[in-house]
C-alpha cells in the first residue's frame, strides 16, 4: 500500500490531482488509514496508469471515467491501444520537428522551402476536442458525425483531412488582408460548404457557422492549432465566417 504523497512522487502528479480524481470518482483507492489517510493498491496504481495514459492522448477526464467503468473494458486490449495511438502521435511530432528544423535552415539562407514542404506534419483531420463539441451541440450531432467518418475507408478519411488542410492554407494565405473581400469570402464560402458536404453528419446554420469561428478565438487550444497555420489565422478565421453569416442569415 502507498500513501497518496508516495503516489504523487512516484507517478509524477500532484497530490491535488490525486485528490480531485478520487473526488470525480475517476480514481477512489480502495483502502484508507483509521485517520482517514488514502492507500493506493496495486490495483489503483494500475488504474492510476490507465488515466496518464488517456492523459497523454489528450481525453478528458468524463471519457476516461466512462471508459474505465465500461463493463466492456479490456485492460490489456487498451494497453495495445495506447502504444498504437502513442506511436502515431510520436510520428506526428517527429515529422512537425522536422518542418521546423528546415524552417530554421531557410530562416537562416541554407535552403528553400517549397510552400507543400513548409507544412507537412500539420494534420487536423483529427477533432482532439470532442467533449467540447458534446457540450455545446449535444449527444447526437457528434455521434452522427463520429458514424459517418468510422463508415469511411481510411484513403477517404485521409483524402478528407488533405481537402481540410488545403482549406486552411488558402485561408492562411489571405489572412493579411480583409476578411470581408471577395477572395476571402469565397475561400469561407469553401470551408462552410466543406463542413456542410455530408462528411460530418450534420449541417451548420449560418449562426452555428458564426459561433463555431468564434470558439476558434475564445478556446486557445483551438487558436494555437489554428495558428500554426499562419499566426493571426484563428482570428482571421472568426471574423470572416462572421461576416458569411451576417451575409446569408
Amino acid at each position: 500500500m502507498m500513501k497518496v504523497k508516495e503516489v504523487s512522487e512516484l507517478a509524477g502528479v500532484s497530490v491535488r490531482t490525486l485528490h480531485h480524481y478520487d473526488e470525480i470518482g475517476l480514481l477512489t483507492p480502495e483502502h484508507a488509514t483509521e485517520a482517514g489517510y488514502r492507500l493506493y493498491s496495486d490495483r489503483d496504481l494500475e488504474t492510476l496508469q490507465q488515466i496518464l495514459f488517456f492523459r497523454e492522448l489528450d481525453l478528458p477526464l468524463k471519457q476516461i471515467k466512462d471508459i474505465l467503468q465500461d463493463p466492456s473494458f479490456d485492460p490489456k486490449e487498451a494497453l495495445e491501444l495506447h502504444r498504437k495511438m502513442l506511436l502515431e502521435k510520436r510520428r506526428r511530432i517527429d515529422k512537425v520537428l522536422d518542418t521546423l528544423e528546415k524552417t530554421i535552415r531557410q530562416a537562416k539562407g541554407e535552403i528553400h522551402m517549397s510552400i507543400q514542404e513548409k507544412f507537412e506534419g500539420f494534420d487536423f483531420g483529427n477533432n482532439p476536442y470532442e467533449q467540447e463539441a458534446r457540450e455545446r451541440w449535444g449527444d447526437k450531432a457528434v455521434d452522427d458525425a463520429n458514424k459517418k467518418l468510422g463508415s469511411m475507408s481510411q484513403e477517404e478519411q485521409k483524402a478528407m483531412g488533405d481537402r481540410m488542410n488545403a482549406i486552411y492554407r488558402k485561408l492562411a494565405a489571405l489572412r493579411h488582408g480583409p476578411a470581408d473581400s471577395d477572395e476571402a469570402q469565397a475561400a469561407i464560402q469553401e470551408w462552410y460548404d466543406f463542413l456542410n458536404s455530408g462528411n460530418f453528419g450534420t449541417h451548420y446554420t449560418p449562426e452555428m457557422f458564426k459561433g463555431l469561428g468564434q470558439m476558434y478565438v475564445d478556446d486557445e487550444r483551438f487558436a494555437r492549432n489554428i495558428d500554426k497555420f499562419g499566426e493571426g489565422l484563428a482570428k482571421f478565421l472568426r471574423d470572416g465566417m462572421a461576416v458569411y453569416a451576417d451575409r446569408n442569415a
